[in-house]
């Protein structure tokens, strides 16, 4: 099953900095596992634009659509049998710790 998973900033990170992960480890292992299709990092929030459509007319803004303090950052797209792998992949990411990651199904086709 294909999973979109965000890395997100919080606001709230854990402050707790022992044992802390190397991204390229991560990387590397769920790349070596078939489990990390594809992922990035993700330019800044200032770099954003918001394209949309009302009435016909394009709505064209700089910056993220929702103003808050957590950001989208990055993404990955994983590979998993199930929900409960997904979770434990997103568990050893390093922003599991410092941000949050969201997780999310592809919707079948």
């Amino acid at each position: 099953m294909k999973y979109m998973m965000f890395v997100c900033t919080d606001a709230e990170p854990d402050t707790d900095s022992t044992g802390s992960e190397d991204i390229d480890k991560w990387v590397a292992d769920n790349d070596g596992r078939g489990r990390r299709l594809d992922g990035n990092e993700l330019g800044p929030v200032s770099a954003a634009t918001t394209v949309r459509v009302r009435n016909g007319e394009l709505l064209v803004s700089d910056g993220p659509f929702a103003e808050t303090r957590e950001v989208i950052v990055g993404y990955d797209i994983l590979e998993c049998a199930h929900l409960d792998e997904a979770i434990e992949v997103a568990r050893a990411h390093p922003m599991a710790r410092y941000g949050r990651l969201e997780l999310r199904p592809f919707a079948a086709q």
